[in-house]
């Protein structure tokens, strides 16, 4: 992909924005929405035969990596484990009291922290949990995040015993000097032995997430790392944008900010993944994503009905979201729900019998229309005039003249085609996708109690 892209554009775009994994965004959400908020959306789902989602948190890893940004806590303690997954299956008991047991789930994802921290007995348990509390679809997506650094072929193989047909390795960077910058030393080895056991392990799809904008990252450095991932010919490769923010991750005053690439050096880096990445076959995915070309995900791009969630980018998207664990998301019958991202605070409340709903949100009609037309723009790459929007149906091009107008205007920096029944995203406007999409939300004007994390480089 040639586009032209220069320091001064950069510059002008460059600005914090999120990534869109919901609409409204976290820091929205109300701190008032209580368990008793969480229980009507809760019944409103009931009464329906939908499937649902399910997202399990397991925030443990043995050392916090210096640029870490997920809710994660250090233990070495087994015990510590078992005492978590007591109060997973307590707030199971609590969520299928109301849902029902036996719901059609199809899609299940551990994300972490660092799922495979647990061992074999506290794995086999949490699964034995969830069979027994919902229904898994026989096609449906089951997946987890893996630490290769504490991974094994007979961990991998296990996992395939007990269902997960999808295994994302993190691997960020492969640089011996940006591995000890960020806290992570792993060595090519440890990935390549995780990696052909889940092809031994008849995995459907294998992911690989690297991270750019690391310290000490450097073209020709980085290059090797695409190659080494390039080698290992994954189904997908996901390429995050690295958020330097130690006021809020304090693990992140461990990063040398002197160290990391900014601005356009390191807009540079992600443009050398898109190149890099596409001269082999991959097809560049909605943000930052990547997919081989017969890959379910690359075709539905092609066909725009690519869809994304909290889960990230899907096909097989159910209409609910139910989140377990601290920190958990829930998306729900129009809500928004967070548990406590605090352990302790989480374990208290359900020790006490109590949802540990933290913060969520009911959305409004508006929320609702404009979530939709923001997905459809973050996933397919365009504005269609005559999109129908939920709840009522209305059509995106008669609800928000004012939005489409703004976004055509980035047709005179090249960003957007005007045409005659929808705006399209161009190649150089796929790297400022988010930009368009912020003229779509209406909260951005508003005062946060925290800051948006994200930002376009």
């Amino acid at each position: 992909m040639t586009v032209e892209i220069t320091r001064e554009t950069i510059d002008r775009y460059n600005r914090p924005g999120p990534r869109y994994t919901s609409y409204p965004t976290v820091p929205h959400w109300s701190n008032t929405f209580t368990a008793e908020d969480y229980l009507a959306a809760l019944h409103d789902v009931a009464v329906t035969n939908d499937p649902i989602s399910v997202y399990v948190h397991l925030p443990f890893c043995a050392e916090r990596c210096a640029y870490c940004g997920c809710n994660a806590t250090s233990t070495r303690r087994p015990a510590v484990v078992d005492q978590y997954l007591d109060r997973i299956e307590h707030e199971l008991a609590m969520i299928t009291a109301h849902l029902n047991t036996g719901r059609r789930v199809v899609q299940l994802h551990w994300g972490g922290g660092t799922p495979n921290f647990l061992n074999e007995a506290q794995t086999r348990r949490l699964m034995g949990l969830l069979r027994a509390a919902f229904t898994i679809a026989p096609d449906a997506e089951v997946a987890l995040e893996v630490d290769p650094r504490i991974g094994s072929r007979e961990q991998v193989f296990l996992f395939r015993e007990l269902g997960f047909n999808r295994i994302s390795f993190g691997v960020q960077d492969i640089a011996q000097e940006v591995q000890i910058a960020i806290g992570r030393i792993q060595p090519l080895w440890q990935t390549e032995n995780v990696v052909r056991a889940a092809r031994d392990a008849g995995f459907s799809s294998i992911n690989i997430d690297l991270v750019y904008g690391l310290p000490y990252q450097t073209p020709a450095s980085f290059a090797m790392t695409l190659q080494a991932m390039i080698d290992l010919h994954p189904d997908r490769i996901a390429c995050f944008s690295y958020a330097h923010l130690p006021q809020a991750r304090p693990n992140q005053k461990r990063v040398d900010a002197r160290q990391l690439p900014t601005g356009y050096d390191k807009f540079q880096l992600f443009r050398q993944a898109i190149e890099t990445l596409t001269a082999v076959g991959y097809e560049w995915i909605g943000m930052d994503h990547f997919a081989l070309a017969n890959d379910e995900l690359a075709i539905a791009a092609r066909e725009r009905r690519l869809q994304r969630n909290f889960m990230g980018y899907t096909v097989l998207p159910a209409p609910h979201q139910i989140g377990f664990g601290m920190s958990a998301i829930g998306d729900l019958a129009g809500r928004y729900v967070q548990n406590d991202s605090g352990l302790g605070r989480y374990q208290r409340a359900i020790d006490e019998g109590c949802l540990p709903i933290t913060r969520g949100m009911r959305l409004s009609d508006d929320d609702l229309m404009r979530r939709h037309a923001i997905m459809h723009l973050m996933c397919n790459l365009e504005v269609p005039f005559d999109l129908p929007l939920p709840p009522h149906g209305w059509r995106l091009g008669e609800v928000f003249t004012a939005e489409i107008e703004r976004i055509a205007a980035y047709a005179d920096d090249h960003l957007v085609v005007v045409e005659p029944n929808r705006l399209r995203v161009t190649d150089r406007g796929r790297f400022f996708v988010r930009n368009l999409a912020m003229e779509l939300d209406r909260y951005l004007q508003q005062a946060t109690e925290r800051p948006i994390f994200s930002s376009t480089v």
